[in-house]
């Protein structure tokens, strides 16, 4: 059957943080008090998200979302920085960080993701974003100027389901009327999102800037405008 969608994920493949996120987080945390190096936030900063429950609240509605994602993320920072002993002033440090990543102007864009998109676009195909952020992720997409660019965004936290589970792919799908052999999905992660699309039964496609070649069971592409020939292949 004839490809007409292509889901993304968000952070790692359409867009990146402008520093290293252990980097900010550390520098950031310095003002405050704590002084942790970058690499060492960095490595606690993976153990911990690693290890995290799913940012899915399932059956939470509106500003309820918003407090749990809040919470969750609190969470996982103060986990972060147990290691080191007291954070006087976390609370303080928190608020800053969480807004930080809020904005627009604290990530940027892959030099060839406005390409791909309007390339896309032009094509016809349903263009959206199947992701594991929160409710940020909305107002980053708009101040990065690309929302317009996109059919859909389904997150974990709204839809109560984080990938790997095939339920948020499956609510992507089911938004715009499609079966799963009518989709590519492509993202960053063979543990969430190369995982998942492939359980839900969408073609998976793993952007890897090393575009390792090997005998994977899904395609590898080192630049996201790659997909492009993926999707004339596929049209």
């Amino acid at each position: 059957m004839a490809l007409k969608a292509i889901f993304f994920d968000a952070a790692g493949t359409l867009f990146t943080s402008v520093r290293p996120v252990g980097e900010s987080y550390a520098l950031m945390a310095k003002r405050y008090g704590m002084e942790v190096s970058g690499a060492e936030t960095a490595r606690r900063f993976r153990s911990c998200f690693s290890s995290a429950p799913p940012l899915a609240f399932p059956g939470a509605t509106g500003e309820q979302i918003k407090e749990l994602e809040r919470s969750w993320w609190k969470e996982l920072v103060q986990r972060i920085y147990e290691p080191s002993g007291p954070f006087a002033r976390f609370d303080e440090y928190f608020s800053e960080l969480f807004g930080y990543f809020s904005k627009a102007d604290s990530w940027s864009l892959y030099d060839d993701t406005i390409e791909t998109l309007l390339t896309l676009r032009k094509k016809k195909l349903i263009i959206g974003v199947i992701s594991n952020f929160d409710s940020r992720l909305f107002g980053i997409l708009d101040g990065l100027g690309i929302s317009s660019h996109l059919d859909s965004v389904h997150i974990s936290s709204q839809v109560g389901y984080a990938k790997p589970s095939v339920e948020i792919f499956q609510a992507a799908l089911s938004h715009h009327r499609l079966g799963p052999e009518q989709a590519m999905f492509v993202g960053d992660s063979t543990e969430t999102d190369i995982a998942g699309a492939t359980r839900a039964g969408l073609a998976a496609v793993l952007l890897d800037p090393s575009a390792r070649r090997g005998t994977d069971s899904f395609t590898r592409i080192g630049r996201l405008k790659e997909v492009l020939f993926l999707a004339n292949r596929s049209g």
